[in-house]
């Protein structure tokens, strides 16, 4: 998968992050843009979450919608 894939891929599935974590603010999908561990780092900050339970939230969604970074 090339660069330009990623981002086509990050923007299908961006309308599905926030609705899945809605405290996410458009600012936040910016500097998210297609980053695992700046998603993982903006639920630990908006939710109050520890990484674990950030890390587990993200795979739970990674798995169900069949994400790939």
């Amino acid at each position: 998968m090339n660069k330009d894939e990623i981002g086509g891929n990050w923007k299908q599935f961006k309308g599905t992050v926030k609705e899945k974590w809605g405290k996410l603010t458009d600012d936040d999908m910016t500097v998210i843009e297609g980053k695992r561990d700046q998603l993982v780092g903006k639920i630990q900050e908006r939710y109050g979450y520890q990484k674990d339970q950030a890390e587990k939230e993200v795979g739970e969604w990674e798995r169900h919608n069949k994400y790939r970074w």
